[in-house]
């Protein structure tokens, strides 16, 4: 069971992936072990704690790595595209726009983006952690209730 637990966190910390992952992986492979809460909890949870850790990255860590031209390089394409996405939800509607920003299921919404982005636009570390849990509750229960219905999309996480 704590393999379990761990493979689930460990997904869920996955840029691209997240929770449109990790919820419905760990649904199909362990809802009999674990239980379907658990699962969403577990999950939720390895989220809430990654938000504060890419602030920390995106404030104090990225200078380190902006010493190098082509890091730097690739940087500014990613700061420009996160503006660009980013900015509509923001303008119109604050810390919630940043929230439902983050609680839209796509990729390249979440909280790796949203963190970035709400740096980038002056959020203070505050008002992104509260945008970040409620972004995080909202695609949570966007991909559970998904899964839970049947939705036959996700077939291709079931064990073979």
């Amino acid at each position: 069971m704590m393999r379990a637990v761990l493979l689930l966190m460990a997904y869920t910390l996955i840029p691209a992936l997240e929770l449109r992952f990790s919820i419905p992986y760990g649904i199909y492979n362990y809802r009999d072990s674990l239980g379907v809460a658990a699962v969403v909890a577990v999950c939720v949870l390895a989220n809430v704690v990654l938000a504060p850790l890419v602030w920390l990255f995106v404030d104090r860590g990225i200078q380190l790595f902006l010493r190098f031209a082509w890091i730097e390089r690739i940087w500014e394409k990613v700061v420009l595209r996160a503006r660009t996405r980013l900015s509509p939800y923001v303008e119109r509607w604050g810390t919630l726009g940043l929230a439902l920003f983050i609680g839209v299921p796509l990729p390249g919404s979440g909280v790796y983006t949203g963190g970035l982005g709400a740096y980038l636009l002056g959020f203070d570390l505050r008002r992104y952690l509260i945008a970040a849990v409620f972004g995080v509750l909202i695609a949570a229960a966007a991909v559970t209730g998904v899964v839970v219905s049947g939705a036959t999309v996700f077939g291709v996480f079931l064990k073979h």
